[in-house]
Order: structure tokens, then sequence, then C-alpha cells
């Protein structure tokens, strides 16, 4: 790539991360090879109208459905089968289903009250060509037609760990957050990450397969949040995981709004924290796009940790 000062995410690159994961209850991704347009789930290979009908259907229950496709050659030949993945939980005890769906009713069928509700035996009972999965997967964005930075900065990420990891690691459509590129999420965890490379997806992965997030993620530079909490509460915690190097995501809840929280830790600890909404230079949050201010988080103690 010809990294240049007018990329979005040459522009960022100095700038944190904290705070800026999609926020959603559960996340979809179901493979469709061949070209992806700006609107992935609508233009590309998967029929649009099914396309319109999961993204509507996962948005009103709290969702979100990615496309994902194999690392490398994207044939445009198509296909009926599809691996689909369907990770829930994100507030608890994260879980992962995996399955091939062999008819597209198999989709449109999902339970997604169910997907929302936070367990997985109803959407198992539901759908029984899903099953668990004890593997993680790393999703990374290379969505060109919605930023070129994406596809220029993740689709290298993902082919190197190709051959490595087979079947853990997909090209994804957006996520949001192509000023952070090569820009990834981590499934079941559903930590969003950023400004990745090969190497530090590898500790990602190995890292998710224990059910902890890896330690060189803990860090403004790399970590966007978690994407079950809202952005001032995922600023908060990924601020107590990098001062704290607490890599489990289940220990952590926070509490109150963006002036006064308190994030508690299972053992008993809490943190007194501020998390403040800053407006800096006009940068734009996507190539061709018009500069804006840049928002960022940043966090502060309030009080008296114990």
């Amino acid at each position: 790539m010809k990294d240049n000062a007018t990329a979005c995410s040459t522009q960022w690159d100095a700038l944190p991360a904290w705070g800026t994961a999609t926020q959603t209850r559960f996340w979809v991704a179901v493979e469709q090879s061949g070209p992806w347009g700006r609107d992935a789930l609508t233009e590309s290979h998967l029929d649009p109208d099914l396309g319109a009908r999961l993204g509507a259907a996962a948005s009103e229950a709290g969702g979100r459905v990615l496309l994902i496709r194999a690392p490398g050659r994207h044939a445009d030949a198509s296909f009926q089968s599809r691996r689909v993945f369907v990770a829930g939980g994100l507030a608890g005890r994260p879980w992962l289903l995996t399955g091939v769906a062999l008819d597209p009713a198999a989709l449109a069928d999902l339970p997604w009250g169910d997907l929302a509700a936070g367990g997985p035996d109803a959407v198992l009972a539901a759908c029984g060509w899903l099953k668990p999965s004890h593997a993680p997967v790393l999703l990374v964005c290379a969505n060109s037609r919605r930023d070129v930075c994406c596809a220029l900065k993740g689709r290298p990420v993902a082919l190197a760990l190709a051959a490595e990891r087979p079947g853990q690691v997909w090209e994804c459509s957006h996520t949001g957050g192509h000023r952070f590129a090569p820009t990834g999420i981590v499934l079941p965890l559903g930590q969003m990450l950023a400004r990745l490379d090969a190497d530090l997806a590898t500790h990602v992965l190995d890292a998710a397969a224990s059910g902890a997030f890896a330690v060189g993620t803990l860090s403004e530079r790399h970590d966007r949040g978690v994407s079950h909490l809202p952005p001032a509460h995922q600023a908060a915690v990924s601020w107590v995981r990098a001062h704290e190097g607490e890599t489990d995501p289940a220990v952590l809840t926070v509490l109150g709004g963006a002036d006064a929280l308190t994030v508690q830790h299972v053992d008993g600890r809490t943190w007194d924290l501020a998390a403040t909404r800053q407006e800096g230079a006009a940068l734009p949050e996507s190539c061709g796009k018009a500069a804006k201010p840049a928002v960022t988080w940043t966090v502060t103690p309030t009080g008296v940790t114990g």
C-alpha cells in the first residue's frame, strides 16, 4: 500500500481508539464470496432482499450482521451453502456457535430475540444446524467499497494468518472505524481492535482460545472497546484493563454516567472514573469524506480506588 498523508487511517494514527467500538448485543457473520459493495448486505452475491431482511431483523433485536469471506482471491461464482458464526452473551460469558446454512431460509429464520437474550440454549434448540464452537475467530474488515484503508491494510493481515489459522481468520464487511485500519473483531469476546498487524492478530487468537483478551491489545492504540457497552463505558473499562493488565472479559462491570463512572471488579475492587468526550482538530473519519472535529475519549480517576 502507498501510505500517504491523505488516508484517513494515516491522519488518525496517533489518536486513541478507546470508546469507538460498534455497540451491539450480538454478532452474526454470514459467508458470502465475491465482491461486496458499499452496503455489503444488499450489494453482493447474497440475495439483496435476504440481506436487507437479515440486517433489519438483527438491528431491531439490537444486533449486527456482517458478511465474511475467506482471505485471498474472491471468486464471483455463487454457491448455496454458507458458513455462519453467531456470537452472543457479550455482557457475561461470551459464546460462539457455528454451522453451515444449506438453505437461505435457515438464515431468515434465526431466532433474533433469543440471540439478544444472552444464552445459547434457545438458539441451539431453534437451529439444529448450529453447534458450539470452541475455537475463536477473528474478523478483519476488508470492505474496500466502504473505505479503501480497510482493504489495503486489512486484507494483508487476514491473508498472512490464513494459512497458519485456517477457518479462524476471515475478511469481513464494514464494522465501523476504518480510520483505525486495519480493524478487527474477535469472537465470541466482542472486543473490537484497531491497528492490527499479523503478529498481534496471532496473539489475539491465542489468548481468545483461553477466553481472554490479548495483553498486547490493552492500550488506547489497539483497544476500541467491547461491543455490548456504550462509548463512555467502553472507554472506562478499557482504561481499567490497560492499567491493571486485566484480560478476563467477564470480571468488570460499569455503573453510572460519563462524568461519574464506577468500574467494579468481581474481587471487590472499584475504580471511580470520568470519561470525557473530546473534539480535536478536524479530520476525515473515512477516506474521501469531509473533515470534521475528531472525537476521542479521555479517562481520568476521580476518587480513591479500592
